[in-house]
Order: C-alpha cells, then sequence, then structure tokens
C-alpha cells in the first residue's frame, strides 16, 4: 500500500466506529444478551459513521471504509449485505483488526480470549467472514504468527 493509502486506512480504524456516537448507551453497555431490537440498532453504528464522515471534507475518503467494516465475504454481513470483492479492501483489515482486538481484550460484555485461540477463530472463519488472504498477512506480519497459518491450512 502506499503512503497515503496507509495514512487513510489508519485514518478508517481509528474512525470505524464512530458512529456508535448514535446509539444508546443502554444498549452499548448491556450486559445481558441482546435482543434483536438491541442487535438491529447496533448494526445501525455502519451506516450513522458514514453519514457523519461523508459531510466532513477532511474525513470523507474513508467514509465508504466505515460503512462496509461490518460486511462478510459471504454476505452475511451489514448493513447492506454485499459480499467479495464488493467490500473494500480497507474495510476488510478493519474487520479483522477490529475482531482480533475484540477477542483478546476484556470488554463489557465478555472475557478476553487466548491469542492463540483469537487466531485460530480468524482463520476458521477466512473465506466466509474475513477475507483468508488479508488473514493470512495479518496472523504473519503484524502478530508475527507463521507457523499457525500453516498448521491450520
Amino acid at each position: 500500500m502506499s503512503e497515503e493509502a496507509t495514512n487513510s486506512l489508519e485514518l478508517a480504524g481509528m474512525l470505524h466506529d464512530i458512529g456508535k456516537i448514535g446509539i444508546d448507551d443502554k444498549i452499548l453497555k448491556k450486559r445481558e444478551e441482546l435482543t434483536e431490537s438491541d442487535r438491529k440498532e447496533i448494526q445501525r453504528h455502519p451506516e450513522i459513521g458514514y453519514q457523519i464522515l461523508r459531510s466532513s471534507n477532511e474525513f470523507s475518503h474513508v467514509a465508504a471504509f466505515i460503512l462496509s467494516h461490518h460486511e462478510q465475504l459471504d454476505g452475511k454481513g451489514y448493513p447492506r449485505g454485499i459480499m467479495g470483492s464488493e467490500i473494500p479492501y480497507e474495510s476488510k483489515i478493519i474487520a479483522i483488526a477490529e475482531a482480533y482486538d475484540s477477542m483478546v481484550n476484556n470488554t463489557d460484555y465478555q472475557e478476553a480470549m487466548s491469542e492463540d485461540r483469537a487466531i485460530q477463530i480468524l482463520i476458521d472463519n477466512s473465506k466466509t467472514k474475513f477475507d483468508p488472504e488479508i488473514t493470512r498477512v495479518f496472523i504473519e506480519k503484524v502478530l508475527g504468527k507463521t507457523n499457525h497459518w500453516i498448521l491450520a491450512t
């Protein structure tokens, strides 16, 4: 990636959940199981973030990455249910980084899991949720775990 593309990706990564500002804190911090209505409300955050960012000259170039960061290769993501090459490359990268980060850190609703378990989940979901090549690069280059991918294939 060029330096400009890398900078845009970094910015998108920092802003990817900005749309949660429009979601009720009671839902975001809920410890019990989310209702279907709660899930639908949370799933609005990429669209809210997109609307916020596309209205700003400074951030409009990353708005599409934010809109698509919960899309999945198999079309089962949200908000639009797009798939494969329809999903911006940058959104695919954000999806993997966000998933890994949420798995290895404690959240309001889940205890952190081991790095090995999180890596295995990424591998298991490559080709459906996550782009397999980006997943491989993330595991090998970002996490420095070359042996995980070899054993999984």
